[in-house]
């Protein structure tokens, strides 16, 4: 089996970008203390909405926004629940997951199969030249670059601005936060709903960029719980959540290479591997890091270890916690 570097690192690229979108949107709504378990049914919702708009006004931009507010809407009613009316955040999140995974499905039933607009890449001027990065990077789609950029930014708001200090100071210790003169609940409704917009967005992109089109199954059940998954592996950091997320990508695209070398295995073995294979991987890297810990009395000393290190980090400390003002 010959492969193709250049090919394989830009399908990475493009293959991950809905991944990138909703670890990096999870991570910051994570961090301001609150966890969506709607992102699996918010993906597939936002799926739908984006491309049935898109397909009914014939604009990409148009489905893209519709997608985006459909993620923005679903967190919002996590929010509205569970930091205002102090349910259970993990109680709200997965009925929404089942509700929006079901509307999702019964109102995208006439739109199934049909072909629709997609987002074609948009190479950047003399950036796309350059050899290997050029076809790697500046060669993509706009929500590829999105994904790019988003990474980025987050990790700049999060840990090299003000606002950014005030979000984990709120995950962390809320009635701190309270007391320094910041409103913990407005904190996180806004960051729980900017969260939902980039799970909205990443669903579009599935139905929009990577998987265009519409259908049961749609190929992205199950990504929302691999997104959860990848913000925990990568220590509630958005540069090692991405670096999660394409990891899982990275598994995707090679189960489609392997698939033309064993012909004669089922090919819906390949596409389901990934998932269980990201699992094996977060537990075993938690398992290797918990282990090396406790010989070594809590310092780490093997270059394993740091490396797992590097991709391990403390959940907030008030995550899941729903605050009440005195």
């Amino acid at each position: 089996m010959e492969l193709n570097l250049t090919l394989l690192f830009s399908s990475i690229v493009a293959g991950a970008a809905p991944i990138v979108l909703a670890s990096i949107g999870e991570t910051v709504t994570e961090k301001a203390g609150v966890i969506n378990l709607s992102l699996d049914g918010s993906i597939l919702l936002s799926a739908m909405v984006g491309f049935v708009t898109a397909y009914r006004t014939g604009s990409l931009v148009l489905g893209f926004a519709a997608g985006a507010a459909a993620g923005a809407i679903v967190a919002g009613l996590v929010g509205f629940f569970s930091i205002y009316l102090q349910q259970s955040q993990v109680a709200v999140g997965f009925v929404l997951t089942l509700t929006a995974r079901d509307l999702a499905y019964f109102f995208g039933n006439p739109y199934s199969r049909l072909y629709g607009p997609q987002a074609s890449p948009v190479p950047i001027p003399a950036l796309s030249k350059i050899p290997f990065f050029g076809p790697v990077f500046f060669s993509q789609s706009m929500p590829v670059y999105t994904s790019l950029l988003a990474v980025a930014l987050a990790w700049w708001y999060l840990y090299r601005t003000p606002r950014g200090l005030a979000l984990r100071a709120v995950g962390e210790n809320p009635r701190a936060a309270y007391a320094r003169g910041y409103d913990p609940r407005r904190i996180q409704m806004l960051y729980t709903l900017l969260g939902g917009l980039l799970v909205g967005l990443a669903g579009a992109t599935f139905a929009l960029c990577t998987k265009p089109g519409w259908g049961r199954p749609q190929g992205a059940e199950g990504t929302g719980w691999i997104a959860l998954a990848i913000v925990i592996f990568g220590g509630w950091n958005p540069v090692r959540a991405a670096f999660g997320a394409y990891l899982f990508a990275f598994l995707q695209v090679m189960g489609i290479h392997f698939q033309e070398v064993w012909p004669a295995i089922p090919a819906q073995v390949f596409q389901v591997a990934p998932f269980p294979l990201m699992i094996f991987t977060l537990l075993l890297t938690n398992m290797v890091r918990r282990r090396e810990a406790e010989d070594t009395g809590g310092i780490t000393l093997s270059p394993l270890a740091r490396l797992l290190g590097i991709f391990t980090g403390a959940p907030p400390a008030s995550l899941g916690k729903p605050f009440r003002p005195e």
